[in-house]
């Protein structure tokens, strides 16, 4: 079930916020029904900005790289960006490995992603 995915998706000014609740994300329906809810959300509240909050998590599967970098294409013609908050050392490493590094921005907390994403 989704809810057990993510926490929840709130939006503060032109930025979403999607917590994830669950500390592992593998199962492959749960993570595409996150992946509609988070579509789904993006079209009608049409953020700039997204932050994913990964402080829950301590393993995702390849899977979820499909979903953030699908949000990325959503908001990329607003000229918007995806935030990476509170992410594990030994998942960061695999946006490393995979030189997502490069196309995300990365940040301890959800509020210095807030920050930056107003700027």
């Amino acid at each position: 079930m989704v809810e057990e995915v993510i926490g929840q998706i709130s939006q503060q000014g032109d930025t979403a916020i999607v917590t994830f609740r669950k500390s592992s994300i593998s199962d492959v329906q749960d993570i595409s029904r996150a992946a509609e809810n988070i579509a789904s959300f993006v079209e009608s509240g049409r953020p700039k900005n997204v932050i994913f909050d990964f402080k829950n998590v301590k393993f995702f599967s390849s899977q979820v790289l499909g979903l953030l970098l699908e949000t990325r294409a959503a908001v990329g013609p607003l000229n918007g960006k995806v935030y990476i908050s509170a992410i594990n050392p030994q998942l960061h490493r695999v946006f490393k490995i995979t030189n997502l590094d490069q196309v995300f921005a990365f940040f301890p907390d959800v509020d210095s992603a807030l920050n930056a994403a107003r700027l």
